[in-house]
């Protein structure tokens, strides 16, 4: 069976006069650690500045001031410390079955790590929560480690290629292999993959889409973070999973294109990507 070249974007959510905070999502991001807590702040801003409408972040408890100085605007939902006394029993606490309510989008993996204790977080938010989601950094190195994942059209894989060649064995060059393998990717696992790189390839086993914006200057620590911000505060705003991906990947890569031409490739920093997404 053929697959569907798309090349048209989806429109952007449209704000409505009579709406709220709660029109535009409610998305919990699951990022950061004590060695990396800047993903968890550019995860936020990202999508603060795609339109969530609220954004609760859980992070490790040692974050809290470095976090509120960061990203004001965002809630917080600070986690127990790995090695905590009732560390896993505090994690099943606070990471409930009122998930699925509560949020309306999750994304899940930047700066988290791989420790024990992260895995302990993974499995439970995939335990209790089966709506859009989207699996990035860590969270992807976890499942590539072994940590079981059920089939779901809802969630949204992100890799880079070393990310995919963990999970996959596979090292795909050119369009052609990436399209194949992508969209064998999402025909066993379920969802849509955007597989990023030099023409960002998305599959959901039927679509495809390839991005054709970005440049080499996006490639800096970072990055990725913000793309996880921006496509799952899509999610939040009822955009589905390969049309989030989609337009996710474009507006990521024009941002990036809009800095470049301001900055130079070699000065983009992932902030940068952020502050131009209003662009």
């Amino acid at each position: 069976m053929g697959t569907l070249h798309i090349t048209e974007l989806p429109p952007l959510p449209k704000r409505e006069p009579e709406s709220h905070k709660g029109t535009y999502g409610r998305i919990l991001l699951v990022a950061g650690s004590p060695a990396m807590p800047g993903a968890a702040v550019l995860a936020a801003r990202a999508a603060l500045r795609s339109g969530a409408g609220l954004v609760t972040v859980a992070f490790a408890g040692s974050l809290t001031a470095t976090f509120t100085a960061a990203v004001p605007e965002a809630i917080q939902l600070p986690l127990p410390e790995p090695g905590a006394p009732e560390h896993d029993a505090e994690i099943d606490r606070l990471i409930g079955n009122d998930f699925r309510e509560r949020f309306d989008a999750i994304g899940i993996g930047p700066g988290l790590g791989t420790s024990t204790a992260s895995r302990k977080v993974l499995e439970r938010v995939l335990e209790v929560y089966d709506g859009p989601q989207v699996l990035d950094a860590d969270a992807l190195n976890l499942v590539a480690k072994g940590l079981p994942t059920s089939p779901s059209g809802k969630r949204i894989w992100t890799p880079h290629p070393g990310e995919f060649q963990r999970l996959t064995g596979a090292t795909p060059r050119g369009d052609t292999e990436r399209l194949e393998e992508t969209r064998r990717f999402a025909s066993e696992r379920g969802g849509t993959v955007l597989l990023k790189g030099n023409r960002t390839v998305v599959h959901d086993g039927d679509r495809f889409y390839v991005n054709l914006t970005g440049n080499p200057g996006m490639a800096t620590a970072g990055s990725g973070d913000v793309l996880t911000g921006v496509i799952t505060a899509l999610l939040g705003q009822g955009i589905d999973g390969f049309e989030a991906s989609q337009l996710g990947a474009y507006l990521h890569g024009y941002a990036g294109d809009i800095a470049a031409e301001s900055l130079g490739q070699p000065s983009l920093t992932a902030g940068d990507l952020i502050d131009y997404l209003p662009e």
